[in-house]
């Protein structure tokens, strides 16, 4: 069996990896970055890390590429946070224009609000969750945060709270179904 650099090096062995591996990472990022342009960009961010400097440990690609891949995406959401800051700073505060009915309004705000949250949970917390509802099982979460395996239950049924708490305290009120 080929090792990951000799797979990566070769034309098609990293194209069969990018096929396998691109839309569950994709999928992961566009849960995190709730935008499918940017997880797709920070994919192909993920992907040409791959090339360039595969694992040393074979055993685990898709962990390793959705480690990658999640600290990429922190990066991205930093960046951009603090790209928001500074154009708020400047006096020239991006406002997006509402594309849709009420509907597409309401799910913007509860997305801008989620986000908020998430951004005031730990890393650890954070990714927990989002691996969670992105899919991942118990075990493939413990894998990528280091999380042991018998206490991601528990780490999740903490995060979720904090998220329930930090939601509702930015949004100010008791209502709706979190989590």
């Amino acid at each position: 069996m080929p090792t990951i650099t000799e797979q990566v090096a070769g034309q098609t062995g990293f194209r069969e990896l990018f096929d396998r591996y691109y839309p569950v990472i994709c999928r992961q990022l566009t849960c995190l970055l709730g935008s499918r342009s940017a997880a797709e960009d920070v994919a192909q961010e993920t992907f040409i890390k791959l090339y360039q400097s595969p694992p040393r440990e074979p055993y685990n690609l898709g962990g390793w590429l959705t480690r990658v891949s999640a600290n990429l995406a922190y990066n991205h959401l930093r960046s951009e946070s603090s790209r928001r800051r500074r154009e708020f700073g400047a006096g020239h505060l991006v406002t997006k224009r509402a594309a849709g009915p009420e509907e597409e309004l309401l799910r913007s705000e509860e997305v801008a609000l989620t986000r908020q949250a998430l951004e005031h949970l730990s890393e650890r917390d954070r990714a927990c969750l989002l691996l969670k509802f992105s899919g991942m099982n118990y075990a493939e979460i413990a894998r990528v945060t280091g999380v042991k395996k018998t206490s991601v239950g528990t780490v999740l049924a903490r995060a979720r709270a904090k998220f329930r708490r930090e939601y509702t305290r930015i949004k100010g009120s008791d209502d709706g179904e979190l989590l």
